[in-house]
């Protein structure tokens, strides 16, 4: 990144890791200021009676804070859900090679099968054939997302309508890509508010799709659980970062400019970036809280930027500390993601991962960074080629796998996914 002449500071020269661990970010950090606020004290618990008392007679749950397993998501629309559907609770993302011969007819009957299933699955109906037709008895919000990869296209002989950004995404020097969390021919996209169905509507998926393709990977990802926190709240990610503050809100004139593409053959669709980041948990919890707030841009006890006192309030980039630096750095990351056209953002839904602890105690866990937009080259690729330049975010993050899709059109009773691309 090279060195920088600090502004006031007498000719001396500052280095990244300088920053982060001298007077500098000190300075920044008690501009930023802003500690969490206490819990509140616990309710004390009421007297035991001086009789015997009956059993309790339960309480009855609170609609507002019950879980509804029926709840449905419609699945015939213009859009496939799972895109502008507020997000579950749990996901399961999962790719497909297709096998060796299978072309554009193969692909239809595949894609009608899957189609139905999901069409059924979501509904609260069992798949065809479904042997445990009880376990598909509660929705729980259950969306199902097909998308298309490069590979698809080329085997389907329809090459020419593929949105030329779906190809594998430059190689970028942060990323540290893995085989067995990259690319795929066919993607299915499983969300629901409850585990047991993401793992029922994968399995009958997975069948199905086997005579036309064969798993390539497996990522699962989840949130807080449903209804833990009011609707539109932030999510923590597992950095403890609050994850989706600036995000584009479906329904309005922004969101459909820059997710949905409006021409050709996969208008009504949009484009899928996946990528898995790997959070390197040990060094991240050795930095101390003015640090990570100094890399993120943001406070950590409310989501704040640092130049605010309220999560939504729009970063001061202009503002200097008493001693001449920026109160967000040039490489803090609300800074570097910063996009000032809202046609040309993403909509993010961000998944945690989570497989386990190492021998060693070693976290393996990060983040699954779905992004979705109209143009991969004019929306995702110039703020992932500002990140990997120079975002102080990588000293703790590391891409380890990626991967690409064209999400097809929604479909009607009568129709299917893919139909507009392979009928």
């Amino acid at each position: 990144m090279g060195e920088r002449q600090a502004p006031g500071g007498g000719g001396r020269r500052l280095t990244r890791r300088g920053l982060l661990s001298g007077g500098a970010l000190a300075a920044a950090g008690a501009v930023a200021g802003g500690a969490a606020a206490g819990a509140p004290p616990a309710s004390a618990f009421p007297a035991t009676p001086a009789t015997p008392a009956t059993p309790a007679t339960p309480a009855t749950p609170s609609p507002a804070n019950t879980p509804d397993g029926g709840a449905v998501v419609p699945f015939h629309g213009p859009h496939q859900a799972g895109v502008a559907t507020p997000p579950q609770a749990h996901a399961v993302f999962v790719a497909f090679e297709l096998r060796k011969g299978v072309g554009r007819e193969a692909l239809a009957r595949m894609m009608r099968l899957l189609t139905d299933d999901a069409r059924r699955l979501t509904q609260g109906r069992p798949a065809l054939a479904d042997t445990e037709p009880e376990l598909a008895a509660l929705p729980a919000r259950l969306s199902v997302t097909y998308g298309f990869g490069p590979g698809l296209f080329d085997a389907a002989g329809v090459d020419e309508h593929r949105p030329e950004s779906v190809a594998a995404l430059p190689a970028f020097k942060i990323d540290k890509l893995r085989r067995e969390w990259s690319g795929g021919d066919l993607l299915a996209q499983i969300c629901a508010d409850d585990p047991l169905t993401v793992a029922h509507a994968l399995r009958m998926i997975v069948k199905d799709a086997r005579a036309f393709a064969e798993v390539r990977w497996t990522q699962r990802g989840f949130r807080r659980a449903a209804q833990s926190q009011p609707g539109g709240t932030t999510q923590r990610n597992v950095m403890g970062q609050l994850d989706g503050t600036v995000n584009l809100v479906p329904g309005t004139p922004d969101f459909d400019r820059a997710v949905w593409i409006e021409e050709g053959r996969l208008s009504g669709g949009t484009t899928l970036v996946l990528r898995r980041i790997r959070a390197e948990m040990e060094t991240w919890d050795a930095a101390d809280t003015t640090a990570k707030e100094f890399t993120v841009g943001r406070r950590l006890s409310d989501g704040a930027p640092l130049t605010g006192r309220n999560e939504h309030d729009e970063p001061d980039f202009d503002r200097l500390t008493p001693v001449g630096f920026p109160v967000i750095s040039e490489y803090a990351h609300i800074r570097r993601a910063h996009v000032a056209d809202p046609g040309l953002r993403m909509l993010r839904r961000v998944y945690n991962y989570d497989e386990g602890v190492g021998a060693d105690g070693t976290a393996d866990c990060g983040l699954l960074f779905a992004a979705y937009q109209a143009d991969i080259a004019r929306q995702f690729l110039p703020v992932q080629r500002r990140l990997a330049e120079a975002d102080l975010l990588n000293e703790w993050t590391t891409p380890i796998g990626s991967a690409v899709f064209a999400i097809p059109p929604g479909c009607g009773p009568d129709g299917w996914i893919g139909q507009t691309l392979l009928s």
